[in-house]
């Protein structure tokens, strides 16, 4: 941990000295809500978000709020070992011409059903000595039929597949994506459900903080957990999808067994970063909403993705309670997209990446947004979350896909 803040009802704990203006604030707001439960955590990732910052961790008590889950519910990376320890260039580039054309980007869905069997079951599941779940709402029913074409495709903005190596120059897979316009939707939906019933309820918690929340002991705060509980699963079905699809590439290019396409036994790592979940922290059961930050027990293996011009990291968390059992997400944005694409010099961006020898996806000015230096240095990141994360592996990019 850095510093502490303690001006407010709660603290603010922080793993970075160099937090934005605007993220500190909405921190703030978040430590003054009459729930929040013991302090605020900030990741070393941190910025800002909408309406609480990128890379924080809230624990409520009896409340669950949408916008400090955050639009793209579930998002996450999914990473694995390849037993490939020979490639080359054209070897990453005929695969990466492949994965263009099985996995859509950007806005483009797949223009058929990825089928039913691939998604998460829509009803609601009987399981053993457990009483039958609610089930999601009609409203989220009703964007099934759009979810059937969007499960396995990347996304834009952030979102990326990317081949990389470890320090035995294996071969890894690694992806990373969301809940799509399914979780946007529901996310939107439900955001509109807490805002209205703050205004029948004369809430203290001031609007333009836009922390509208739901109690979860009512309907609408079930209704919530539950459509989120879906965007989680779906988002991570759909990482599933892609990374199985190449896999296969992976398995064709190389002229692979299906047995040992996969090293070291590890299988695929899968890891998300927004969501709410009741856990236990301080001897008490809270809800702890994590919006771009990483579970990261003692038990956790996770994964940390660079920016696409640095290393990446898969770590095994050390429990830290200040940091409710989390760490970063990533590197973090250290400008937002739009001031990136008007001051990030193009030849300088890509310079830095064809001097590594990266194949990589920046092509145009509108495409700086997600150059390296749009983001902050990983290895400041790395050395601020010492006490919460210990390295397994360093990853260095080879070739990536950017949404």
């Amino acid at each position: 941990m850095i510093k502490v803040i303690a001006t407010e009802r709660i603290p603010i704990k922080l793993w970075l000295d160099d937090i934005e203006d605007e993220a500190l604030q909405q921190a703030k707001n978040l430590a003054n809500l009459p729930f929040a439960f013991k302090h605020v955590a900030l990741m070393p990732d941190s910025h800002k978000g909408y309406g609480m910052p990128i890379g924080g961790v809230l624990a409520t008590k009896g409340v669950v709020i949408p916008n400090a889950v955050g639009s793209d519910i579930g998002c996450g990376v999914c990473a694995t070992p390849t037993s490939v320890l020979d490639y080359n260039t054209d070897n990453l580039k005929n695969m990466m011409s492949r994965i263009r054309e099985q996995i859509p980007v950007g806005f483009n869905h797949h223009p058929k059903s990825q089928g039913e069997e691939l998604m998460p079951p829509i009803e609601p599941q009987v399981e053993a000595s457990m009483p039958v779940k609610t089930g999601v709402t009609d409203f989220l029913k009703t964007q099934y039929k759009s979810a059937l074409c969007q499960l396995g495709t990347l996304g834009g903005n952030n979102h990326f597949i990317e081949f990389q190596k470890d320090g035995d120059h294996r071969l890894w897979i690694m992806l990373h994506s969301g809940s799509r316009n399914l979780g946007s939707k529901v996310a939107s939906y439900h955001n509109k459900i807490a805002k209205s019933l703050h205004d029948k309820w004369f809430t203290v918690v001031p609007p333009e903080w836009d922390l509208a929340f739901l109690p979860t002991d009512t309907e609408e705060g079930q209704a919530y957990l539950n459509d989120m509980q879906y965007c989680v699963d779906f988002a991570y079905a759909s990482r599933k999808l892609m990374m199985n699809r190449i896999i296969d590439i992976v398995t064709e290019e190389f002229k692979l067994t299906d047995n040992n396409v996969i090293a070291m036994q590890m299988g695929i790592l899968n890891i998300a970063h927004n969501y709410a979940k009741m856990e236990n922290h301080f001897g008490q059961n809270v809800m702890v909403h994590r919006k771009g930050a990483t579970l990261a027990t003692d038990k956790t293996v996770g994964i940390i993705p660079g920016s696409g011009g640095s290393k990446s990291y898969i770590v095994r968390g050390k429990g830290g309670k200040d940091s409710f059992n989390s760490c970063s997400h990533g590197a973090g944005r250290r400008m937002s997209s739009s001031l990136a694409n008007k001051t990030l010099d193009f030849d300088t961006e890509v310079k830095k990446l064809n001097d590594q020898g990266i194949i990589h996806s920046i092509r145009s000015k509108d495409k700086l947004s997600e150059a390296d230096g749009a983001y902050k240095s990983i290895d400041t990141v790395m050395a601020n979350q010492e006490d919460l994360v210990q390295i397994l592996f360093k990853l260095k990019p080879l070739a990536t896909i950017k949404g």
